[in-house]
């Protein structure tokens, strides 16, 4: 098992958000969390990540069966997990195609040779139909929301980390946009990756069919199964599975 996630609570300031998250993902497995904004989603996202401004008061955070509830965000993206956020940052000056070379090597021994790097770069960008002239570009800045996702998943590829955790990557993307990002996400799963795909919506997942749905309102999450509890979130909504769990709760 790469990432466990075990009786999780957290808080930002006074604020508790997530309430007992158990969640566990494997190398092959795609995964999605599902769930209305406030839900705790995004918070469980960057929780995994480690940043710094939400407290894990309670629970543990385990990756290759060593707790990293404690280890810099750093040292988490070293160790193999990987997140595209929701709201990309724009780092004028910094070339795409540095900004990548930089990231590859930080997490090899030896840098990457020029020509290597090169043709893996070429190869990747190739799966996910992005110009060569995008790599001059500074990261993000002047970027469609497309563009910045694209940036993203490229970063991805080029990094093959054991676990990707995709925050609303769908978010703001036209239908040609969305296709292309998921075909490119879709490329890449294999054995060696375990993927968790965090959306409010089921259109994403119409191109990207996940092995696991994970439903999460108020911080917990109160509902699994496989692809088919998405298409039922689709026909009944939200406040639906909030009355299934409110009387479950009062029984």
């Amino acid at each position: 098992m790469s990432l466990e996630i075990e009786n999780l609570h957290v808080r930002t300031g006074d604020r508790e958000i997530l309430r007992g998250v158990n969640l566990a993902i494997a190398k092959g497995e795609t995964h999605a969390l599902m769930g209305p904004n406030g839900s705790g989603k995004s918070t469980l996202a960057n929780t995994i990540m480690g940043n710094p401004s939400y407290e894990v008061t309670d629970g543990r955070i385990l990756f290759n069966g060593e707790d990293i509830s404690a280890a810099d965000p750093d040292e988490r993206a070293r160790a193999g997990v990987f997140m595209a956020f929701q709201y990309p940052a724009v780092i004028p000056g910094v070339s795409v195609a540095n900004f990548l070379r930089t990231a590859v090597n930080a997490r090899r021994e030896e840098p990457i040779k020029v020509k290597d790097f090169g043709a893996m770069l070429k190869t990747h960008m190739d799966l996910l139909r992005i110009d060569r002239s995008f790599t001059k570009r500074y990261l993000n800045e002047g970027f469609s929301g497309g563009e910045k996702k694209r940036a993203e998943i490229l970063q991805l590829a080029m990094l093959a980390p054991e676990i990707a955790i995709l925050d609303e990557t769908d978010s703001g993307l036209d239908i040609d946009a969305l296709r292309i990002v998921a075909d490119g996400v879709d490329a890449l799963r294999g054995p060696a990756m375990g993927t968790l795909i965090i959306t409010h919506y089921t259109r994403i997942l119409k191109y990207i069919r996940p092995d696991f749905v994970h439903i999460m309102l108020d911080g917990r999450i109160v509902r699994e199964g496989g692809a088919e509890l998405a298409d039922e979130l689709e026909e009944k909504g939200y406040e639906f599975i909030r009355g299934e769990v409110a009387v479950a709760d009062a029984g």
